[in-house]
């Protein structure tokens, strides 16, 4: 994901139900997101951060978790 740096995100899963385990984990009924901090990508001299994110989680929770995610890392530009 980029331009969501990474202690938002882990604040975003945590909002979401989820406790962080680790630095780099939470953890919430039925699913867990491991995060990881990537080098920035760069276009010419910006610079936006990025963070991976792999989530796995119980089949039955997968449409009402991401509808609710994507709200949270929704951004909106000009």
């Amino acid at each position: 994901m980029r331009g969501i740096p990474f202690f938002l995100l882990r604040e975003y899963l945590e909002e979401l139900g989820g406790t962080a385990t680790r630095d780099d984990r939470v953890e919430g009924p039925g699913w867990r997101a491991d995060l990881e901090r990537m080098e920035p990508f760069r276009i010419g001299s910006l610079s936006v951060g990025q963070t991976k994110i792999t989530l796995e989680m119980e089949d039955h929770l997968v449409d009402d978790f991401m509808e609710r995610f994507s709200l949270k890392t929704l951004r909106a530009g000009a």
